[in-house]
């Protein structure tokens, strides 16, 4: 089976120490309590999430961009992918901050920048 990779290094260490934090503390609770199936269940959910963090791939996240991008055979079929798009892009929105958008005076002026910088390096090999 291959398993493309879908989130980062950064991503992943979070899931990882997360993942174990949650499962030292249901197995904890599990040994006081082993009659509760709640915490049997955080442990699963949480060792889910360190398996996740390992091998960098997360189902949820492919599912989410499978939406977005409109390759879901289920969202083709219906002839609701514009709506499915509309509702998934709104629902990441909540959850994912907005950049600030750079005026056209700030990309014209990095540009410039960069080409000053270029200059100085011609005349720096000189």
């Amino acid at each position: 089976m291959n398993v493309k990779q879908n989130i980062g290094i950064m991503n992943a260490l979070i899931r990882i120490t997360v993942g174990l934090t949650m499962l030292s503390w249901a197995t904890a609770k599990l040994v006081k309590r082993p009659w509760r199936n709640s915490y049997l269940f955080i442990a699963f959910l949480a060792a889910m999430k360190v398996g996740e963090g390992i091998v960098k791939y997360c189902p949820m996240t492919d599912v989410i961009q499978n939406q977005m991008n409109g390759s879901d055979s289920d969202s083709n079929k219906n002839g609701n992918e514009s709506q499915n798009k509309s509702d998934l892009k709104q629902m990441m929105d909540m959850f994912v901050p907005k950049q600030k958008e750079q005026s056209s005076n700030g990309t014209n002026n990095n540009q410039h920048q960069q080409g000053s910088h270029h200059h100085e390096q011609e005349h720096s090999q000189s």
